[in-house]
């Protein structure tokens, strides 16, 4: 050994150690636990309601699966380095487009539902086209779509909600899984369905770990590893059982995990998710090494467009009606959601836990918050500290590091 090596500080291990080389990962999900106990202990101190109880649980998933479906898009947006401000917009004006179709032209819905995710994909790309090829940059040819779709929504509705709908479009979003068991409680199909993807997440950090193993990866220390895991399957069998023995578990909560499911296995897994990654670490340097940059820019503003689409047809079928003023401020909890989960400003960084996660303290949040009666002036407030505090931390925690 030289005695530069010798010198040279052994290098931390232990939990400790990886708390601290994970922090924002780590204490954005201790934050999500620590909110929900706090809201927990208030709500039943204050309002004498069980901020836990099966219907405020499926509340919270049908109030905020556009915000865990968009922001899924929007952290493909970041990573590569862009923003999208015309989500709201876009999923307003796709709700009218599927009012229209389903409404007046008497439309089935297996026909509307990819026509309207066609339409948002055009869009999409009408936008990506002009930052990707023409360099124009994406808060300019964003901030422009969000008005001129806010002005198409109200044309096309005419100033009017144009609704109801037909059952089948209505169970987009507040539909539930049937009972393959019979229609006694608890619903077991939901129990089945919920352990199956408790034992899932195990089994993928186990294979995460010994794939860390085999390329020389130190993975997380064995004891933080099985107490993240034990928490995560305890709250996720704690959910599901609460859910079973109220109606079930929300088609929209099937909807929102397989896209979480495709888009982690997208990110971690595949070339085009790891240049994407590489596009927003460093353009110049991946443009370089032959990714075909401004393909990738285009794709991400694309799948935004998609996902804001169904996001809007979901808002659409549980209000049961396209009204012009729907998505107005969605914009706003979608990027907020991807920065509180991790996501960087400069681009190349962030994950999918992480946005989950960021939405469901944003979810949690405007739902404890409703539920205690607090105004939409403070919930504002409130919810613009903690976005700031989420964006002080990264700064801190990346300056530290440096």
């Amino acid at each position: 050994m030289s005695t530069a090596d010798a010198n040279k500080p052994a290098a931390a291990t232990g939990i400790g150690a990886h708390l601290g080389s994970h922090l924002r990962e780590n204490g954005m999900m201790l934050a999500l636990v620590a909110i929900v106990l706090f809201f927990f202990v208030i709500v039943r101190a204050v309002q004498g309601v069980d901020f836990l109880s099966a219907q405020n649980i499926t509340n919270l998933f049908l109030q905020n699966s556009y915000v865990i479906i968009m922001a899924l898009g929007m952290l493909l947006v970041i990573v590569a380095g862009h923003i999208d401000l015309s989500v709201g917009s876009v999923a307003a004006f796709t709700g009218a487009v599927a009012s229209m179709l389903l409404v007046k032209m008497q439309l089935p819905m297996l026909v509307v539902v990819p026509m309207v995710l066609v339409v948002g994909g055009l869009i999409g790309a009408a936008q990506g086209y002009w930052i990707a090829y023409w360099r124009i940059p994406s808060f300019i040819v964003t901030l422009a779509g969000m008005l001129v779709f806010r002005g198409l929504t109200l044309w096309l509705l005419g100033g009017q909600n144009i609704g109801p709908f037909e059952k089948s479009f209505q169970s987009l979003s507040t539909g539930f899984i049937p009972d393959l068991f019979g229609p006694d409680k608890p619903n077991f199909t939901a129990l089945i369905l919920v352990a199956v993807a408790a034992a899932a997440i195990v089994w993928a950090g186990i294979r995460g770990r010994a794939r860390e193993a085999e390329f020389g990866i130190a993975p997380e220390p064995s004891g933080f590893f099985w107490a993240r895991n034990a928490v995560v399957v305890i709250a996720l069998l704690f959910v599901g059982w609460k859910l079973a023995s109220f109606r079930g578990l929300p088609n929209v909560l099937l909807i929102m995990s397989v896209l979480i499911v495709l888009y982690a296995f997208f990110t971690e897994s595949t070339t085009t998710g790891r240049r994407i990654y590489a596009l927003g670490g460093n353009e110049k340097a991946a443009k370089l090494s032959g990714i075909k940059t401004e393909r990738l820019v285009f794709f991400t503003f694309v799948n935004m467009g998609v996902l804001a689409s169904l996001a809007g047809m979901i808002v659409t079928a549980r209000l049961n009606s396209a009204t012009p003023k729907a998505g107005v401020g969605f914009e706003l909890d979608v990027i907020a959601a991807v920065f509180i989960g991790g996501a960087s400003m400069a681009g190349g960084s962030g994950r999918i836990i992480g946005v989950v996660v960021g939405a469901l303290i944003m979810g949690v949040m405007n739902n404890g918050m409703s539920i205690m009666g607090i105004g939409i002036d403070y919930q504002q407030v409130i919810k613009g500290l903690v976005l700031l505090a989420a964006v002080i931390f990264d700064v801190y925690n990346k300056t530290k590091q440096g």
